[in-house]
């Protein structure tokens, strides 16, 4: 089989409420869509949030490297099974557009246009895109079969902190994450939620970059008490060394966002000993091939990992990051499949929303196991532009 055309879509995906952080605040979601549509027709999704501040993408410059890639010459082949279709995957390396010296400036992209190529072959050979892990040799170790996912929550910024963690209790979650750094007493918003999500919720916290390393330890000393498991991206990036030389003065292990955006950053991670864990998502991670190496790199080195994910993803990346979190194994926490809490329309015709206690099962059809919905991609689409192979 081979590949036809890639149709790309900017589309704005408008949220129920504003979603905010200590790095941003958003109200829609600006993502990339991608249609792969094989030679007899068959056509797959892939979905790509890019984030400025993240990766340094936005959809514009999306659209910019898909123009100036040869696709042609890098995704025009024949494939035919699964390590065909891998190794087509990972010959897209997209035109770079910017000083981007991280290598992480396509991310997004790489992600969208690798989901809709995997999403078209499994779909053709009738198998779900999960089983692509056996026949993955680097991440083989990872592998494993789950009928059931269960998602974390998050308690974001803002106030009834108590009627939000009383909520994430009485829903039956084990896991929650808690955005700090954003100006408030957080010392008092985690007093707050402790006591009224209770004490047998695993709480962990994300600072989304907001402090500096030599305040580290004064920051997280009086959080500690609340039995926090982790701190997310508590530091920019540009201080990781600086975070790897107070690492060993703090009181709660760190996980890695922002700072790990690829196999380099990973690397680079662990050679310093920054870090406890990563946090994997898979669009800022570069897809869903990247995202097992980085497990797998994980792993080796003796780390932990947890599937994040964007806010604002749709369906199509919730259906991914399903097949991802039901095939590895070894993951602490998953995020993501906000479906309907998020949108006030759903892209796909399918509701992925997990459901009480985070729970979700495995998705087990074809390809991705979700379809779009064409009269709400047209009615969110602000840019279409078909790059056609042949």
């Amino acid at each position: 089989m081979r590949i036809r055309k890639l149709t790309a879509w900017h589309v704005c995906l408008p949220l129920k409420r504003p979603f905010s952080h200590a790095s941003h605040v958003r109200q829609a979601s600006e993502n990339v869509l991608i249609e792969c549509e094989l030679h007899n027709g068959t056509r797959g999704w892939g979905e790509g949030v890019p984030r400025e501040y993240v990766t340094g993408e936005t959809p514009h410059t999306c659209f910019d490297q898909l123009a100036g890639t040869c696709l042609q010459e890098q995704l025009a082949g024949e494939f035919d099974s699964w390590n065909d279709v891998i190794a087509t995957c990972e010959r897209f390396q997209p035109a770079q557009t910017g000083d981007n010296p991280r290598g992480c400036g396509s991310n997004a992209l790489k992600c969208a246009v690798e989901l809709s190529i995997l999403d078209a072959f499994a779909r053709e050979v009738g198998e779900p895109v999960s089983q692509l892990l056996d026949h993955f040799p680097i991440a083989r170790s990872l592998g494993t079969k789950k009928n059931e996912v269960r998602y974390s929550t998050v308690i974001g910024s803002g106030r009834r902190l108590r009627n939000k963690a009383l909520k994430m209790r009485l829903y039956g979650f084990r896991h929650c994450k808690v955005k700090v750094g954003a100006g408030d007493d957080d010392v008092s918003r985690l007093r707050t939620i402790r006591r009224w999500i209770g004490p047998d919720v695993d709480l962990r916290i994300d600072a989304n970059e907001a402090w500096l390393p030599d305040e580290l330890p004064g920051r997280l000393e009086p959080l500690a008490q609340f039995q926090i498991r982790s701190v997310e991206q508590p530091c920019p990036h540009a201080k990781l060394a600086e975070l790897a030389s107070k690492k060993s003065q703090l009181v709660v292990p760190i996980m890695l966002d922002e700072s790990v955006t690829s196999l380099a950053d990973g690397e680079r991670a662990i050679e310093l000993g920054a870090c406890d864990s990563f946090n994997i998502r898979l669009s800022k991670c570069g897809g869903y091939l990247a995202s097992l190496r980085l497990a797998a790199l994980a792993q080796r080195a003796g780390l932990g990992y947890q599937l994040g994910c964007h806010p604002g993803e749709s369906g199509i990346l919730s259906a991914a990051g399903r097949h991802w979190a039901s095939s590895v194994s070894g993951i602490q926490y998953v995020e993501g499949s906000y479906d309907r809490h998020l949108f006030r329309r759903l892209l796909t015709h399918e509701d992925l929303t997990f459901g009480y206690g985070g729970r979700a099962p495995a998705l087990t059809g074809p390809g991705l196991g979700v379809t779009v919905n064409t009269q709400v991609l047209r009615d969110v689409t602000i840019r279409e532009q078909t790059f056609p192979l042949s």
